[in-house]
């Protein structure tokens, strides 16, 4: 799937449904965003004998876009969107030494990416509201930093940020899918998993793959 069959997809799925009542919304919410794969399970396997001197954690971010509703029929519709989405992975330290836990040395590495998310999911409406969602995603990378911090006593002594975008894939296929609520006011919620099936590293150095978990609040118009 490339950018050309991506708007193809959704011109014809508009114009398959030109009769149908569409309506359009705008979402926003919290990337619970992470890593995984076999490079980044070798990551973590050296990590857990620091004995928590080191911790990964997800990197806590945000989305923000909006999307269209096309019913299908049947309680199915075509929810195509387009966000603006920020992911990556964290590695934290803290120097784990009782004796000087009032210094409050730490250290972070992360990599910040931001994306622009195209998920084409299709929704079924189960009952007073509830629906579930799933479908492809295409994603395209718009910057990636690798940002390093290092304090104590809760200064930073040591903040700079390096962009690495040109190491990284431009392009990240995925499939996305949860679960949502719709309101009779017009406010909506969703949890759902994005789950990254392109490598992200451009030189195949190492396996790792996107994965997020998104919680969103929407409004349909």
């Amino acid at each position: 799937m490339n950018r050309k069959f991506t708007l193809a997809f959704i011109t014809v799925m508009i114009l398959h449904t030109a009769d149908a009542q569409v309506t359009f919304g705008i979402r926003t919410g919290l990337n619970y965003a992470n890593w995984q794969g076999a490079g980044i399970n070798s990551l973590n396997n050296i990590v857990a004998y620091t004995k928590g001197f080191v911790t990964t954690t997800s990197r806590k971010a945000f989305h923000i876009g909006g999307y269209a509703d096309i019913p299908l029929g049947n309680g199915m519709s075509f929810e195509p969107g387009l966000q603006y989405s920020q992911k990556g992975y964290v590695l934290k330290g803290d120097l784990a030494i009782t004796a000087l836990k009032f210094i409050g040395v730490n250290a972070s590495a992360k990599v910040e990416s931001n994306y622009i998310d195209i998920p084409l999911l299709l929704k079924a409406d189960l009952s007073k509201g509830l629906s579930i969602y799933a479908g492809p995603q295409v994603s395209f990378l718009v910057h990636s930093d690798f940002h390093l911090n290092a304090g104590i006593l809760g200064i930073s002594l040591y903040n700079k940020k390096i962009d690495i975008t040109s190491d990284f894939n431009k392009t990240d296929l995925g499939l996305s899918g949860g679960i949502g609520y719709q309101f009779s006011n017009g406010i909506n919620m969703k949890a759902g998993y994005d789950y990254g099936l392109t490598r992200l590293d451009k030189n195949d150095s190492y396996k790792a793959y996107n994965r997020v978990v998104k919680i969103s609040l929407g409004y349909s118009f």
